[in-house]
């Protein structure tokens, strides 16, 4: 006896393009969402950002020095 091939239907998920409100509550009053998460978490968010802005801040001042190093 072999094999008999058995039809599966597939389920297709789409979003309908007339729908407008894919995600509401993601967007809904997102400034006073963040302003909540930042003063809630301000050591963390300062701990974080410090080094990263302090960095890029470094590299730029090096990258431009390096530029213009050549003129003196």
């Amino acid at each position: 006896m072999g094999k008999q091939p058995v039809r599966m239907k597939a389920v297709v998920y789409a979003l309908s393009p007339f729908q407008q409100k894919v995600m509401p509550g993601l967007w809904k009053d997102i400034t006073s969402k963040i302003h909540h998460k930042v003063s809630e978490n301000w050591i963390s968010a300062t701990l974080l950002l410090a080094p990263l802005v302090g960095t890029y801040t470094y590299v730029q001042n090096y990258q431009e020095k390096e530029k213009l190093a050549h003129r003196y």
